[in-house]
């Protein structure tokens, strides 16, 4: 069931006829062989979750194909945040989100469940699934990851007291990011977001970015409604870099056609970070297909 923040967003945006005809997508309910045999073949998963301090974060796991091992109501994810990272030794007994995504054929899925306290560690994680589904391949931008090229290399992770010049550059060729939200009783989740290059904008000391048509659930925007904490991973594919933000956002209305040209809904999202990480992640440089 969709929950107060969904249901407010989908109201405000005239939706909630077509976004009620989606509601089984968010059953309860565990993995599939077929949804576990596609994680399996991943090499690539992003989480949201709090740190020890009670931040939110967005970080990437990598691993062989076969790391992500799903059935059921447990995922195992056969891979940990490096030191520096910013959910490095994230506390379990919490709610999380993960996507699991492959640029090749533009697939993704999504999995929100509970981080087992006695197997959050260095050694992978656990999660217990709470939910599992996919979504539609708009605005994933095709490309292959070369992992493989970085086998053995450890990514690495700086904290920024505020966005560089260089973080600036990231944001401004980015064609795709991921979006870490919660909801107070629901726990954290994690979308994607793609579009063209400049599609997310530095706008002074915020971020911002338009909300472009989607499935009309408004999983992520929902949960803004209902609690502002957010966190961003912006990965550079051609080189590896990574840039992770926390902060919080806010969702925007205006009039359709008023904004900018791709501001075609007449919803944007503001973002203002209140901490920064720059990272080496070589196991995300990718080529285009």
């Amino acid at each position: 069931m969709f929950h107060e923040g969904e249901l407010a967003v989908q109201e405000r945006a005239g939706v909630r006829l077509e976004a009620a005809r989606l509601t089984g997508m968010l059953a309860p309910g565990g993995l599939s062989r077929g949804a576990g045999g596609w994680l399996a073949e991943r090499t690539l998963a992003v989480l949201t979750g709090r740190n020890r301090a009670g931040r939110l974060w967005t970080s990437a796991l990598t691993g062989p194909p076969g790391f992500l091992d799903g059935a059921g109501q447990r995922l195992r994810v056969d891979a940990a945040f490096a030191p520096g990272d910013p959910l490095h030794d994230l506390p379990g007994g919490q709610r999380v989100g993960l996507i699991a995504i492959d640029f090749a054929t533009r697939r993704r899925m999504r999995v929100n469940g509970t981080l087992f306290t006695d197997e959050a560690g260095r050694d992978g994680l656990t999660v217990e699934v709470a939910e599992a589904f996919g979504n539609c391949p708009q605005y994933i931008q095709p490309r292959r990851l070369a992992a493989a090229r970085a086998a053995g290399a450890a990514p690495v992770f700086t904290s920024l007291p505020a966005l560089t010049p260089a973080a600036v550059a990231t944001v401004a060729g980015a064609d795709t990011f991921f979006l870490g939200t919660a909801h107070p009783g629901r726990g954290a989740d994690a979308s994607h977001r793609g579009g063209p290059h400049g599609f997310l904008r530095v706008d002074g000391d915020d971020l911002w970015w338009p909300d472009y048509p989607g499935n009309n659930m408004f999983n992520s925007l929902g949960n803004l409604a209902t609690d502002p904490s957010a966190a961003l991973l912006v990965p550079d594919f051609a080189t590896g870099r990574t840039l992770h933000l926390s902060g919080t956002a806010t969702v925007e209305w205006t009039e359709p056609g008023t904004g900018a040209p791709d501001e075609v809904t007449g919803r944007r999202v503001r973002f203002h970070p209140a901490a920064v990480v720059a990272g080496e992640h070589p196991a995300l440089v990718a080529v285009h297909t």
